[in-house]
C-alpha cells in the first residue's frame, strides 16, 4: 500500500537563443529582496505545546509555491468557441496570473474548463499524481506545448514560423495555448476565434507534439514527517528542490538545545542544495516533544507544475491551473519531528493519491513498541521501525478532513478537497465577466457569454456533514472524519 511519486525530468523546449524565457508584470521589486522573503518565512503547520504535534488544516503535501489568483490576463478579443453539440459558447481564453505568497508573481493556463474560479482562490503547488492530470494520457502532450508556446517562447515571429500561423500577438499566442491545452485537458471540442491562434492551437496539439515528461518540484522535503529516541538525529529528511541553494530555519518555539543538523551532526548555518539531508538532533534527557523546520528558497517554479485550490468553500473549489511561466518567486517547505524517550514513537503525513482516489496516509513508528489503530473495522499495527501507508477512500470533489491522534497528545489534521477529475461541460450562465467568479459560461449560438477560461460549472454541490470513522488507538485515539460533498440532485 506504499505510494512513490516519480519525478521524471524535463526535456528541451522551443525557446530561440537569446529570448527572455518569462516576462511579467511585478508587484514591487521589494517584494523579492532575498533577505526580507526568508527571514519572514515561519514553519507552516505550527508545532505548539510540549507532546503535542499539531498541523491542523495543513493540507497534504503542502510544499513548494503557494499563490493567490489576480485573474485573468485576457479579453473579449482573445475568444475561443466551445462547442458541445448545437450548442456554441463564446468564451475569453488566455493566461491566468498569481501573486505568490512571501514574492513573486507566475502565470498560469486552465486544465479544467468546467469548474468555478473562485476570487482571490489561494492554490499551492502539486505533483501531477494530485490532479486530474494523473489520469490523463495526454498530460505529457499539454507539458511539451507549454514548453513550446507563449510565454515561454516570447519571440512570436518565430513560434508563427514553427506552428505555420498567420502573425502572432502575446494576446493571440496565449488564446491559442488555451485552446490546444483544452482539447487535452479536457477533451473538448475547442476553436479559437483568431485563426492566426487557430493554426497555433493546431500545431500544439498535433502530430509536432512528443511530450514533455512531468517537471520535478521546485521544493519538498521527503519524508515530511520524522520520528525517533530523544539522544540523537532524529531524521534524515532530504531536501529536493530545482532552486540553487535554500536555507534552513528551525521553529521558534523549538524546546532549548533542539537544532538541526546535517549527516556529520553539524550545526547547519549554511545554505543547502538539493540532495541534502537534514536532521533534528535532540539532547538526551530532553523531555518528549516536537518540534519543526522550514527550507525555504527563491526560484523559478519549473513549468508544467499543477497549481490546487487549498481554500475552496462548502460548495465549490477553483479550477485547477498548470503552470507557464514563474518569476523569481519564494518557494519553501516544512518537515516535523516527534520524539519521545520509550513507547510507540509515530510520524504521521499525507498525500492525495488520485491513481487511488483518496489520500495515503503514512504512518511510521520509530519507538520500541508497536502503534496499532483500527479502520473501518480492520487492524493495523506498525511495529518499532517499521511504517505503512493506509488509503482513506474520498470521493471526487468530497472535502475531507483527516485528524489521527497518538500517544501523549499527538494530533495532526490535513483537510482538502479531492479534485482528480475535469469537471465536463459547464452549465450556463448570463452573466459575462473578466474577473475571477463562480459564473459560467453562456449557452448561446455565435452570441458571447462568459468566460470559461475564468469560470465554469454552476452546479450546486453543498456540503454535507456526518461520515465519521472512529480510530480506536492503542496508545493514542485516532479519528478520521470526512464531510461528503455531493449534487443537488443528490447524487
Amino acid at each position: 500500500m506504499l505510494s512513490e511519486l516519480q519525478a521524471k525530468p524535463p526535456t528541451t523546449r522551443l525557446r530561440p537563443k537569446g529570448s527572455s524565457m518569462f516576462k511579467i508584470q511585478r508587484r514591487g521589486a521589494a517584494r523579492l529582496a532575498a533577505a526580507g522573503l526568508v527571514t519572514g518565512l515561519l514553519a507552516a503547520g505550527a508545532i505548539s505545546g510540549a507532546g503535542t504535534a499539531s498541523a491542523d488544516g495543513v493540507t497534504p503535501a503542502a510544499s513548494g509555491a503557494t499563490a493567490v489568483l489576480e485573474g485573468l490576463q485576457a479579453d473579449k478579443s482573445d475568444a475561443a468557441v466551445i462547442s458541445d453539440g448545437a450548442a456554441k459558447r463564446h468564451v475569453s481564453a488566455g493566461l491566468f496570473s498569481m501573486a505568490v505568497d512571501g514574492g513573486g508573481s507566475i502565470q498560469t493556463y486552465c486544465i479544467d474548463i468546467g469548474n468555478h474560479t473562485r476570487p482571490e482562490a489561494k492554490y499551492r503547488e502539486a505533483g501531477w499524481s494530485e490532479t486530474s492530470l494523473q489520469k490523463n494520457p495526454q498530460a505529457s502532450k499539454i507539458n511539451w506545448i507549454l514548453q513550446h508556446s507563449y510565454p515561454q517562447v516570447t519571440d512570436l515571429a518565430a513560434l508563427a514560423t514553427a506552428s505555420g500561423s498567420g502573425p502572432l500577438t502575446a494576446k493571440t499566442a496565449s488564446a491559442g495555448t488555451q485552446v490546444a491545452i483544452w482539447r487535452l485537458s479536457d477533451g473538448a471540442k475547442a476553436e479559437a476565434v483568431d485563426k492566426s491562434a487557430e493554426q497555433l492551437a493546431d500545431y500544439l496539439a498535433g502530430p509536432a507534439n512528443t511530450g514533455v515528461q512531468e517537471p520535478k518540484a521546485s521544493l519538498t522535503l521527503s519524508p515530511s514527517a520524522v520520528s525517533g529516541k530523544s539522544g540523537g538525529k532524529i531524521g534524515p529528511v532530504t531536501v529536493h528542490t530545482s532552486a540553487d541553494s535554500a536555507n534552513v530555519s528551525l521553529a521558534s518555539d523549538a524546546p532549548a538545545g533542539v537544532s538541526v543538523v546535517d549527516a556529520k551532526g553539524q550545526k547547519v548555518t549554511k545554505p543547502v542544495k538539493n540532495g541534502d539531508q537534514l536532521f533534528f538532533n535532540v539532547p538526551a534527557g530532553s523531555a518528549d516533544g516536537n518540534t519543526a523546520l522550514t527550507v525555504a528558497a527563491v526560484t523559478q517554479v519549473p513549468v508544467g507544475r499543477a497549481f490546487v485550490d487549498i481554500n475552496g468553500t462548502d460548495t465549490s473549489h477553483s479550477q485547477t491551473q498548470i503552470l507557464a511561466g514563474s518569476s523569481a518567486t519564494t518557494v519553501s517547505a516544512t518537515a516535523t519531528a516527534n520524539w519521545a524517550k520509550k513507547g510507540p514513537i509515530p510520524a504521521l503525513s499525507a498525500k492525495v493519491d488520485c491513481a487511488k482516489n483518496g489520500v495515503d496516509v503514512t504512518a511510521s513508528n520509530k519507538g520500541d513498541e508497536a502503534f496499532t489503530f483500527e479502520l473501518a473495522g480492520k487492524k493495523y499495527t506498525i511495529e518499532a521501525g517499521k511504517s505503512q501507508t493506509v488509503t482513506v477512500p474520498v470521493k471526487e470533489d468530497q472535502r475531507y478532513e483527516i485528524t489521527i491522534t497518538g500517544p501523549k497528545g499527538f494530533s495532526k489534521t490535513f483537510k482538502g478537497v479531492l479534485d482528480c477529475k475535469t469537471a465536463g461541460t459547464p452549465t450556463p450562465s448570463p452573466t459575462p465577466t473578466n474577473q475571477p467568479s463562480p459564473a459560467s459560461a453562456g449557452t448561446t449560438t455565435g452570441s458571447t457569454g462568459g468566460d470559461l477560461a475564468q469560470t465554469g460549472s454552476s452546479n450546486a454541490t453543498p456540503m454535507i456533514a456526518g461520515i465519521a470513522v472512529a480510530l480506536v488507538a492503542v496508545g493514542g485515539g485516532a479519528v478520521f472524519f470526512l464531510r461528503r460533498k455531493k449534487s443537488a440532485a443528490g447524487q
